[in-house]
């Protein structure tokens, strides 16, 4: 799973140019599948036939998108303007490396130098409307040479473990949730199920929705990485999940209150199979299970997720033994989910 994952993060997935992050998952699995397509917005759909067919049809989604930027200006002297895609905190973009659309143009984002601001100016974080990416251009002539308004761009940031066991990389978010759909599907149980490689998760969960359209699941398991709060001087109520402390089986978000039935099996299967496991003990962050679960005529949903500290970050840090656990939940619950038709 380490090695899936440090692989997936290094590949650029912004929001709607998600192409490179489908490309590497369409010749990874292609000999594993029966069924492959791309729907209209960009997901990935796929179907594994299996000799044991639930009764109700699952799938499985993780969103192969991140959050990023998009060039939306270049000034006269070859800085660029730039827009947040996806929910970032300005406060933690400043003074980072880019890389630029497809050609990865290496970049910095910079704001005014400390001396140059004034006091009031110090109190506050800067807008990103007061930032720009300098890409060393000379005036605005050199930069359209290497970039054009409407490009992406992302963090400059290569995964590395640390620590016990720990693991730092931009989007693991959810490329971890990518990694076990992959690995279920080519070492998973012989089980017939879906797979749908979503889009555009972080701007608003608008792949999800025509995927499940697509696929008419009765249930769906999104596998995904979620806010941990275990930093120093967090509430207890606030912190919560923790990496480290096993796969995260949320019943409530911002966008979602899970299936009763699914979130009380998925314990069970954790219990049952030895697997740590913890609740998000706090109500936070949104996913495509809000908008798989209002799909069609509804849609039972569960998730596993992956506790993230600094999610959204050039430096999102999970750990590597939760990876494992969120692999073997998801692989016992579809190797049991002949029962399914009872929840």
């Amino acid at each position: 799973m380490l090695s899936l994952v440090k692989e997936l993060c290094t590949l650029d997935g912004v929001s709607s140019f998600e192409d490179a992050v489908r490309d590497y998952i369409k010749n990874r699995i292609a000999p594993y599948v029966d069924e492959m397509y791309e729907d209209v917005m960009g997901n990935l759909i796929v179907h594994k036939v299996g000799s044991m067919v639930p009764e109700g049809r699952v799938m499985f989604a993780a969103h192969m998108d991140e959050v990023g930027f998009i060039i939306k200006g270049i000034t006269d002297e070859g800085y660029l303007r730039f827009r947040a895609v996806g929910g970032i905190d300005t406060r933690v973009i400043i003074g980072k490396r880019v890389l630029v659309s497809s050609n990865k143009v290496p970049g910095i984002i910079g704001i005014k130098a400390v001396h140059l601001v004034k006091e009031e100016e110090r109190k506050t974080v800067p807008k990103i409307i007061d930032m720009y990416i300098d890409i060393g251009a000379s005036d605005k002539e050199s930069a359209e040479k290497l970039v054009s308004i409407g490009d992406y761009a992302v963090f400059d940031s290569d995964p590395r473990e640390f620590g016990s066991g720990l693991l730092k990389a931009r989007a693991i978010d959810d490329r971890v949730g990518c990694a076990v759909m992959i690995k279920l599907i080519e070492d998973g149980p012989d089980v017939d199920a879906w797979y749908a490689f979503t889009v555009q998760e972080e701007v608003g969960t608008r792949g999800s929705g025509p995927a499940a359209y697509e696929v008419e699941p009765e249930i769906a398991i999104i596998l995904e990485g979620t806010t941990a709060g275990d930093m120093p001087g967090t509430e207890p109520h606030r912190k919560v999940c923790v990496p480290g402390k096993g796969a995260v089986l949320p019943f409530m978000d911002s966008s979602s209150i899970y299936d009763k039935g699914l979130h009380s099996l998925l314990i069970k299967t954790a219990e049952e199979n030895n697997i740590p496991w913890q609740h998000k003990e706090y109500v936070s962050g949104g996913t495509d299970a809000g908008t798989i679960q209002r799909t069609g005529g509804g849609i039972k949903v569960g998730a596993i997720s992956a506790a993230v500290r600094y999610i959204h970050s050039p430096s999102c840090v999970a750990s590597v033994e939760d990876f494992e656990s969120i692999y073997r939940l998801a692989y016992e619950f579809l190797k049991n989910c002949g029962g399914l038709q009872n929840v």
